[in-house]
């Protein structure tokens, strides 16, 4: 019998589990965004949170996935603070963007996927 999937693994570090929360908020936004205003940038969002699912249920790939998805966003987030507006919006865009980064970088989060996930 399989294993059931889950959404949220609270037995995961604190980082890992910020970052399957963080990703999942991103991806919702990113829904709503795309409603709203027709933009594509934040589907890469969308991928983050099925990285985030990954994640939850201790899949190497969903730890990959959301680090690609949360890197190529970090750095269209940077050169459009470069190039086009440098608004509080947008620094916190790149904020928020790059502590999901950091999130997944961290020397926690990374022994924890080494170790366990599959």
């Amino acid at each position: 019998m399989p294993t059931p999937r889950k959404w949220f693994d609270q037995s995961q570090p604190q980082t890992l589990q910020a970052a399957v929360l963080f990703c999942y908020l991103n991806a919702a936004l990113a829904i709503l965004y795309v409603i709203a205003f027709q933009a594509t940038l934040p589907l890469i969002l969308l991928a983050a949170g099925v990285g985030a699912n990954g994640i939850a249920n201790e899949k190497r790939w969903g730890y990959w996935l959301a680090l690609g998805a949360g890197g190529i966003y970090a750095l269209s987030q940077l050169a459009l603070f470069v190039t086009i507006s440098q608004s509080l919006g947008q620094i916190l865009n790149l904020a928020f963007a790059v502590l999901l980064v950091v999130l997944l970088l961290h020397p926690e989060s990374r022994r924890y996927q080494k170790i366990w996930f599959r």
